[in-house]
């Protein structure tokens, strides 16, 4: 089947390899991007799906608890210039005030949101006429705790960057905005292990069993071993991506797991969003370069 160079460009940006393997990799999986992604790894080309998507669209993120209500939320504009305007930082504070208000369930739902100068549509609509730039509100989410619980939230770079975590135990501010800090820089995807669906544990084992049986240094390592071996580099991909055993940002090769323990406190939930993340904005750049390459 012919391939695109919309799909090679989104296998780039998955994996962060070249533009030729990328193509090579779908070629050879008949345009399936995930068994894609699995080929560049097994030849050893993408080591890990760990890279996040190219940051592109400009804006920002915002965080806010009150009570036991805590929001998260972004608003996108088209230059980094826009998210300084004070127009624009008008307008996501009364969007941070109706939405910790309303409590609503998605975007369509924050949109309709009434506030005494329209809708919250409306205040995007005259945002963007008035500004000059598309402004959009992207997602939203809301996050509830117990009253035993207590929320930690950290807002990086005026909101480049935002995180919200739920902790329980011992309740202590410095504990929770650590963490939320230590979600904001590590961007983990789950709490701990036991968070992992068991059919994603079940394909990164799967992988690194093929990659496994191909590589001649396992060839007469007796069963036991390899098993062991097997479970070892499973865990190994994991391990960043699970915010309990990640290294803890402020300690000495502490990991995330034994500061909680020292402080008496649990994770329950965390939620992080960065600006931008996964939106690609500037698609003539990947059209140039496949021009370039296809001229040499």
């Amino acid at each position: 089947m012919a391939i695109t160079a919309q799909q090679v460009k989104e296998l780039r940006e998955k994996t962060g390899a070249g533009m030729m393997d990328c193509k090579k990799a779908l070629s050879a999986n008949d345009g399936d991007m995930a068994k894609a992604v699995d080929w560049l790894r097994e030849k050893g080309i993408a080591k890990a799906a760990k890279k996040e998507g190219r940051i592109a669209a400009e804006g920002l993120t915002r965080v806010a608890v009150s009570g036991n209500t805590g929001i998260l939320f972004e608003v996108n504009s088209e230059t980094d210039f826009v998210s300084k305007n004070e127009q624009f930082l008008s307008l996501l504070d009364k969007i941070q005030t109706a939405v910790l208000e309303n409590k609503p369930a998605d975007v369509e739902a924050c949109l309709a949101i009434s506030t005494p100068e329209g809708t919250i549509n409306d205040l995007i609509t005259n945002a963007t006429a008035t500004i000059g730039e598309k402004i959009s509100l992207r997602r939203v989410e809301v996050v509830t705790k117990e009253d035993n619980q207590f929320f930690g939230s950290y807002m990086h770079m005026g909101g480049k960057i935002s995180a919200l975590v739920v902790l329980s135990g011992k309740e202590d501010a410095t504990v929770a905005k650590n963490i939320a800090m230590q979600v904001a820089s590590m961007a983990p995807a789950y709490v701990s292990q036991a968070d992992i669906p068991a059919e994603i544990v079940d394909h990164e084992r799967q992988l690194q069993l093929t990659m496994m049986q191909q590589d001649p240094k396992m060839a007469n390592k007796p069963e036991k071993v390899l098993e062991g071996i097997l479970k070892g580099k499973v865990d190994k991909h994991f391990k960043d991506q699970c915010l309990v055993e990640q290294e803890y940002i402020f300690g000495d090769k502490q990991k995330v797991s034994q500061f909680l323990k020292e402080s008496q406190a649990d994770i329950v939930s965390f939620v992080r969003y960065a600006a931008g993340e996964g939106i690609e904005k500037r698609e003539e750049n990947f059209a140039e370069e496949v021009m370039a390459q296809a001229n040499m």
